[in-house]
């Protein structure tokens, strides 16, 4: 899966699971906070959207609150950690 497929289907993952009707993936800048002042989601959303990009990826998070802020940070940051995760 190339670098723009998986932030594709990273965008996709988050406007399905989070029921963001107002929103496509294409409204979603790469690069955007996906909390707080950027898109706006909350901490129950990012239970939400932890499951459904595990469940598509297959990927594994760290019980460290801080770094799975980090790889929540953006769509970037959690391609970045599909990406480094798939090489393993």
């Amino acid at each position: 899966m190339t670098r723009a497929e998986i932030e594709q289907k990273l965008k996709e993952t988050i406007v399905s699971s989070l029921d963001l009707e107002d929103l496509t993936a294409a409204d979603i800048e790469t690069d955007v906070a996906l909390f707080g002042e950027g898109l706006g989601l909350d901490s129950i959303d990012a239970l939400e959207l932890g499951m459904a990009v595990k469940k598509a990826f297959g990927v594994t998070f760290s019980s460290d609150p801080a770094a799975n802020r980090k790889i929540f940070h953006s769509v970037k940051t959690l391609a970045d950690f599909v990406e480094a995760s798939s090489a393993k």
